[in-house]
């Protein structure tokens, strides 16, 4: 046995997120902020819920699960809302070549489109949302409580990061 103390496990934060979201975007500043405070203390999970409205929200879902099969989940969802309208008339064109430009294989996610191999993973994702309560992004859970980004984004940092010290201190 060692004295030294193990750290407690971090902090659970899903963000249930749509990649052709444009408030999911503008939540991406409270989530590097949380981030930064937090460092590894705060596991920032991306969740997908994408909604019947936007026509490439599930072929964009299935993206973020091969760049995060690459190693580079939200480096490459930041990039695709970082060009959601864009996203609305290229498709899945967008989201191939957007994955070049991070330097990942283009082609797997070429062939990652085609085949559904993450279909699964975006539908699990969407079940539990819905079983949630989730109806719209970005939404948050953590420590058991959703937060609802979808209306306004108004204080929520500030409540996950309350809610995110009271946890660890309890931890």
């Amino acid at each position: 046995m060692s004295d030294t103390p193990t750290p407690a496990a971090p902090v659970v934060l899903d963000v249930w997120c749509e990649l052709q979201c444009t408030d999911c975007r503008a939540a991406l500043e409270d989530v590097r902020a949380l981030r930064e405070r937090f460092g590894d203390r705060l596991d920032v999970r991306l969740r997908h819920f994408p909604l019947d409205k936007h026509k490439h929200s599930f072929a964009a879902a299935q993206a973020a699960e091969e760049a995060l099969e690459q190693g580079s989940g939200w480096p490459y969802a930041e990039a695709v809302l970082a060009r959601a309208e864009d996203l609305e008339r290229r498709g899945e064109q967008l989201l191939v070549e957007v994955a070049g430009e991070l330097g990942l294989d283009a082609e797997e996610f070429d062939t990652a489109l085609i085949d559904g191999r993450h279909i699964l993973i975006v539908d699990a994702d969407q079940a539990e949302g819905k079983a949630i309560g989730v109806t719209g992004t970005p939404t948050y859970v953590i420590g058991g409580e959703r937060l609802d980004g979808g209306k306004s984004q108004d204080g929520l940092r500030e409540r996950i990061a309350e809610i995110a010290d009271r946890l660890l201190a309890a931890g």
